[in-house]
Formats: C-alpha cells, sequence, structure tokens
C-alpha cells in the first residue's frame, strides 16, 4: 500500500460530535476520563489536566489587569494553550477589533497605533506575534542600531515614543527600549521546561537540579505570571500570592498533544503512546532536569541516546499513515544534520568548539518523548537572520531562511563583537531578534533563544519564534537547507507527518 493512502482511515468530523473515527482496527474515538478533544487542522488535540479540569473558571482566566486581558487571551486550550492568526482575525472581526487581544500595549505592530486599526496589527494577524518591548542593558558589549524599521518603533523610549537617540545608550539617560517580536509559548506541557521564555528572562531560578526544579518551577512561572500581569494586562498591582498560586498549579497540571491523527486515527493504539495521557502519567514520572542531555550533562551519567523519540516505534511495519509517522520519528532520530556556524553548538567548549559536526533532530530536542532541551541550551540555527538581499553572509542560512515566510520585522545591525567561531576576528551582523543578549548585553548570547517543547503542534501554527515558519512543510525545508540534510519529499513527507502527530 502506499504510505499516503488513506484507504481504510476515518475522517474526521467536529469534536464536539465526538463522530466514531476508526482506523481499520481502532475503536470509536471518544476521550478517556478527563480528557477533552478539540478540532485541529490535521485531527483532534487533546487535553488532560491533572489537577482538575481545563475549564474558563479560575484567575487564569480572570481579567487582572486594566485592558480586560487574561492569561486564557493569548493561552487558548483548542489551540495548544498558544493562539493561531486564523483565530486572531476572526477574533477582530468578530470585535470589531475591541477583543483584549488587541490592546496596543503589544497587540499592535507598535504602542502608538490606535484602537481598531487593522493595518497596524498585522504582525499579529498574519503571524501571530506579540511586541515584546526588551530595555536595553545598561552595559553591554556590543553597540545596536535599526538599519529597517518598518513600524517607526524598533527602538523607542519607555513611553513608547521613538527613541531620540536610535538604538544608542546615552550616559545618564534612560536605556531605549528594543522592539522584538515573538509567539506566546505554550503555557501547558510546563513541567518539562529547563528555561522559561523564549530568552530565558523569567528562569530566576536555574532548572537544572532535580533537588530544587519543583520548587525553582513554581517560584519563575510565578513570577513569569506576575510580569506577564503588571506587563501584558496594564495592571495596577501584581497578582495576589492566592491568584498566583492557582494560576500555577493550573499550568502545572495541563498536558497537552495530538491525540487523534486524520489519516492514522487514534494516535495511542496498536501499541503507540501518542497524546497527552503517556505525558501526564509516564513521560512526566520518568522525566529529571538533565535526562538524555545530549553534551554529556545527564546527572545519572547515562550517556545521551539519539533515540530520543519512541512513541510510534510500534508503527514501524504498519503500512500507509501510520506507518509515515513510524517512519518520520526514526528520521528524527537518526537523519544527520550536518551543525555549523550555530552559536551554543559550534562555539561550545563541551564540544571543543567544533567548526562542523554531525548531529541529529534529537541532539537539540533531547528530552525523551516530549522534545525540548533538558538543560538550557539556547542555540542561534538562524531564524533571526534576515531574508533581506545583502545582509546574510552564510549561505547555508540564506538558503534556508529562503523557505520561510518571515514577516517583515525591524532588522538591527549588531557591532562591536567578536566572532565566536573565529576568536579575534571582528563580526557585524543583521537580525530580526538578538535573543538572550537583549537581557544580558553579552555577545556570546546573541541570536540565542530556546527550543520548545514539541508537543500539540498541530494545532498552533505559526512556527519558530518568529512565526517565521507557517507550516511544518517550511519548518523541514528550513532545517534540510540549513544543515544540508538532503531528504527526499517522501522523507520530508515522513517528517511532517510525525510532527502533526505530537
Amino acid at each position: 500500500m502506499n504510505r499516503n493512502s488513506s484507504a481504510g482511515l476515518c475522517a474526521l468530523t467536529a469534536a464536539a460530535a465526538l463522530a466514531p473515527c476508526l482506523a481499520d482496527d481502532a475503536p470509536p474515538v471518544t476521550p478517556a476520563a478527563g480528557m477533552q478533544l478539540v478540532t485541529d487542522p490535521t485531527g483532534l488535540l487533546g487535553i488532560v489536566n491533572v489537577n482538575g479540569t481545563a475549564g474558563n473558571n479560575g484567575p487564569f482566566f480572570q481579567s487582572l489587569g486594566t485592558n480586560g486581558r487574561s492569561c486564557g487571551t493569548c493561552h487558548v486550550a483548542g489551540q495548544a494553550f498558544s493562539f493561531t492568526p486564523a483565530s486572531a482575525r476572526e477574533r477582530f472581526d468578530q470585535s470589531g477589533g475591541l477583543d483584549p487581544l488587541f490592546a496596543s500595549v503589544d497587540g499592535a505592530n507598535c504602542p502608538s497605533v490606535q484602537q481598531g486599526d487593522r493595518a497596524g496589527r498585522s504582525l499579529l494577524l498574519q503571524n501571530g506575534l506579540i511586541r515584546i518591548g526588551i530595555q536595553l542593558p545598561t552595559t553591554m558589549e556590543f553597540t545596536i542600531s535599526a538599519v529597517h524599521d518598518p513600524y517607526g518603533c524598533a527602538c523607542t523610549t519607555p513611553t513608547g515614543a521613538p527613541s531620540p537617540s536610535g538604538c544608542a545608550i546615552v550616559p545618564g539617560a534612560t536605556p531605549p527600549t528594543v522592539s522584538v517580536y515573538r509567539r506566546p509559548l505554550p503555557s501547558t506541557n510546563l513541567g518539562f521546561l529547563s528555561s522559561v521564555m523564549s530568552d530565558g528572562r523569567e528562569t530566576i531560578k536555574a532548572l537544572n537540579d532535580l533537588d530544587s526544579f519543583s520548587a525553582n518551577l513554581q517560584f519563575d512561572l510565578a513570577h513569569q505570571a506576575t510580569d506577564a500581569t503588571l506587563g501584558h494586562a496594564q495592571a495596577a498591582q501584581p497578582p495576589t500570592p492566592s491568584q498566583l498560586s492557582q494560576i500555577v498549579a493550573f499550568e502545572l497540571g495541563l498536558f497537552t498533544a495530538q491525540q487523534v491523527d486524520r489519516q492514522a486515527g487514534p494516535l495511542s493504539v496498536r501499541g503507540a503512546q501518542g497524546g497527552p495521557s503517556y505525558l501526564a502519567r509516564v513521560a512526566s514520572q520518568l522525566y529529571y532536569p538533565g535526562i538524555n542531555d545530549s553534551l554529556g550533562g545527564d546527572p545519572s551519567g547515562k550517556a545521551f541516546d539519539a533515540e530520543a523519540m519512541t512513541l510510534f516505534a510500534s508503527w514501524a511495519n504498519l503500512p500507509a499513515a501510520r506507518g509515515a509517522i513510524a517512519a518520520g520519528e526514526q528520521l528524527f532520530n537518526s537523519a544527520p544534520l550536518q551543525i555549523t556556524n550555530v552559536r551554543g553548538l559550534n562555539d561550545n567548549a563541551a564540544l571543543g568548539n567544533p567548526a562542523s559536526f554531525v548531529g541529529h533532530c534529537t541532539s537539540c530536542h533531547d528530552t525523551p518523548d516530549v522534545g525540548n532541551h533538558s538543560l538550557p541550551l539556547p542555540l542561534d540555527i538562524g531564524t533571526s537572520h534576515t531574508p533581506r538581499p545583502g545582509l546574510e553572509s552564510d549561505p547555508a542560512i540564506a538558503a534556508a531562511v529562503a523557505q520561510l515566510s518571515t514577516p517583515d520585522l525591524p532588522v538591527y545591525l549588531i557591532t562591536g563583537c567578536p566572532s565566536p567561531f573565529a576568536p579575534g576576528e571582528p563580526e557585524s551582523f543583521y537580525t530580526s531578534d538578538p535573543g538572550k543578549a537583549l537581557t544580558t548585553g553579552k555577545c556570546s548570547d546573541f541570536n540565542r533563544v530556546k527550543g520548545p517543547i514539541l508537543r500539540g503542534l498541530a494545532a498552533r501554527a505559526p512556527y519558530f519564534h518568529n512565526g517565521a515558519a507557517a507550516d511544518l512543510n517550511e519548518v523541514v525545508n528550513f532545517y534540510d537547507q540549513r544543515f544540508n540534510m538532503q531528504l527526499t519529499d517522501q522523507q520530508k513527507s515522513d517528517l511532517v507527518a510525525f510532527l502533526n502527530s505530537l
């Protein structure tokens, strides 16, 4: 049978109807006790809350600020606790742009955009991006300047007005705020985190030791919820300790993953371990900081195992859609990537600062059956690099970025840093998001952001921190070009099938 054939498989109807969805041997699709099912583009997303239900009560869903927003405004259950541009456009149309999601503080391209201005919210409506204004640290190892400022607020004063000095720091003056645009990370599956936020700025207490992990994670998530309430929701005062405790407990109880695939049927039959129940019952119990660390940091002393994804190993010899998912999983574990010019890897002393080495998808996504890195390892794989002509010097990165639907973002020129790959040589480069360096001021942190947890992907396109990949086909094409994978069309299709099943 052709691997992509849907013969004998099911077609889904509305999740609310819970219509039987049968692969050749599958039982009717009914949710397990405590599980909610929601339709997404490739099937049914499953949601489990081990601390109760994923309902719409409690402080997570309450407006604690002044602009009507709650945590649930940007973290929508049916969109894997993020949100999609399609849903944002629907909300804009239904509310005339008055939904709290579109608050100008960060739901518009610039804070000066007026309420109801659709064009002024193009990045949110087309790419699901929230504007993040980060004030530059007073001490920096580099200089930054905006060379492309399409919205007029690349560098501003704390009030949102254009900075008279641009991005330059003037002695005695408040440092300017730099605008970057990022996707809201899912507020689910958080018990596997090794850092909080894309750039790790909310990791106040380290998440790298099992003895302190639980307490530190709760502290960091409470800190993040406080900052989000004061910032995104424009609250006059922080949440109360009781409210924070309830928000964090709700978040830590959530597990979200694809439960049913439109072609393969239920993802937890014939020995497969898809869906959120396995995450909640098994993976979360096995997890500890550093598990299967690809850089040798597993505190148990175990060596890294590239076979980090085993959810669909039992489907390896099955035909059609199930076989494709299993083949994609095996490619994720074993397909070689030629890793070059990656900040965080090729300049990593633990690896011997290799100019190039062969890795796999699981070299960075090493947490078993989850997909993020089990210890903090922010990387620059090239997603912040700009597709604007003449501004990218690495041909592999240029070819990879050309595969994406990168939005029109501000572009910053960074000067004053040494090259991480040629010690002693100066380097200037262009970026749409300096990443961790915006908060640390260090050259070594440029463009570095964390790899997210790879569950519930089908429900929350677009991808990468800047929404540059419109779908998983673009994600796979990016990696194929960036790391010289030389994938066939069938292999690309299999990888997409696997990723959609997570």
